[in-house]
């Protein structure tokens, strides 16, 4: 498993909501395919209203989120 942190935007009622989340994926497109699940489970947001702008692999040291931190520990 790797560390994203992924960046985007979604659109609730008539505005653009920015996002940056830290997740894990074993690939990018797993990575993407999770955060949209998430945004659009927690929101109500249909995949076509999410943006994603940036998709950037992590460096276990570069990880901020205490759960995927924890995550990446358990999996060593």
């Amino acid at each position: 498993m790797k560390a994203y942190r992924i960046e985007g935007k979604f659109l609730m009622k008539d505005v653009w909501q920015p996002f940056r989340k830290e997740i894990i994926g074993e690939n990018e497109e797993d990575a993407k395919e999770r955060i949209l699940s998430i945004i659009g489970s927690r929101h109500k947001v249909k995949r076509r209203m999410i943006k994603i702008d940036n998709i950037v692999e992590l460096k276990e040291e570069e990880v901020q989120d205490p759960l995927v931190k924890y995550i990446l520990e358990k999996r060593k």
